[in-house]
């Protein structure tokens, strides 16, 4: 009887130890990829609000998940690819990306890891997504409506400067069927749409995005006697947002760009969605994939913030006077 009791003893001491141990293991550790087509540090400041995010919603890195980041660096498209391979042999739980060409490629090269746009133009036209209410497939996130607000652009610029007939417009060299040139297309079919309805005649200039071709670009665009500038709303003229909007100012050209973060580097202009607003709201769609919901079950949203942002200094020192009428409509004027 006492040898009965010893190992029943026994017996229910593992089995407390084992669960003991079991409650003690930590849980999984999920790990998301992170692709970006621009560079780390053009970048930095969305990167860091997904990422204060993440932590608001309990995801801390190298607690429960940890990120694998991709820059292509700016060393071209044909880097994303290997990326994005790169990231699918690691086999990660997700993958979030930053632009349409990015989004295509790993889509390209998964069709089972689940897919987070945190900013991406018309993902139905581009072929990501079946529908915006019906994603389906692996791929869901935001779209940053570029190619409807690039019309809006042009026509700020045109009731801003006095007199436009014609602007020079900043855009990637294309690359036949690749996954930018898609993007890239959309965008323009708006845009030159656009220019004709406002009578504005549009300069296209390919450049790449280096200090040598930005620069080569501000030439033509100088040459070809342009009033006004924009570029393409593109993750790889946002990392080099310094140089650009420096060009602007030693052309004095008058620019509108598509995101607030040109105008803190001190360009003129910007109008577009708030983009640290679209990678937060990136970091919910982890959040809600990471606990079982369905990428093709989440419907990609549209943004829900704008800012119109014009800088007073920058006006100055190029010799523009902004009328009246489109300072009322800015959300914020820095003087």
């Amino acid at each position: 009887m006492k040898k009965k009791i010893t190992v029943l003893t026994l017996c229910a001491m593992l089995v407390v130890l084992c669960v003991v141990a079991k409650a003690q293991q930590p849980g999984k550790i999920f790990r998301i990829g992170f692709l970006d087509g621009s560079t780390a540090s053009g970048s930095a400041v969305l990167v860091d609000a997904f990422r204060q995010e993440l932590s608001k919603l309990g995801w801390i890195e190298g607690k429960n998940i940890t990120i694998e980041y991709r820059f292509a660096e700016n060393k071209g498209i044909e880097r994303i690819p290997d990326l994005a391979a790169d990231l699918v042999r690691l086999k990660v739980d997700l993958i979030v990306v930053t632009s349409t060409p990015v989004a295509l490629a790993v889509k390209k090269a998964t069709t089972t890891i689940p897919i987070v746009m945190a900013s991406g133009l018309d993902p139905v036209a581009a072929g990501l997504v079946d529908s915006l209410a019906r994603p389906g497939g692996n791929v869901t996130g935001l779209t940053s409506l570029a190619t409807e607000l690039n019309t809006k652009r042009l026509e700020i610029l045109k009731d801003a400067v006095p007199k436009l007939s014609r602007v020079g417009l900043l855009r990637p060299a294309g690359d036949g069927g690749s996954n930018r040139s898609i993007a890239l297309n959309l965008q323009l079919k708006e845009l030159r749409s656009a220019a004709l309805s406002l009578k504005l005649k549009l300069e296209e200039i390919e450049t790449e995005a280096d200090a040598r071709g930005l620069e080569s670009a501000f030439q033509t665009a100088n040459q070809k006697h342009v009033g006004a500038m924009m570029t393409i709303s593109s993750p790889r003229f946002f990392a080099e947002r310094k140089p650009i909007v420096a060009l602007a100012g030693k052309y004095r050209l008058p620019a509108i760009y598509h995101q607030k973060g040109f105008v803190d580097e001190g360009g003129l202009m910007s109008y577009g969605p708030d983009y640290v607003d679209q990678y937060r709201r990136a970091a919910v769609y982890v959040d809600k994939i990471l606990k079982g919901a369905k990428p093709g079950d989440l419907p990609v949203q549209q943004p829900t913030k704008f800012e119109f942002v014009i800088n007073l200094k920058a006006a100055k020192q190029i010799g523009l006077t902004i009328p009246g009428r489109v300072l009322e409509r800015a959300n914020q004027v820095i003087k």
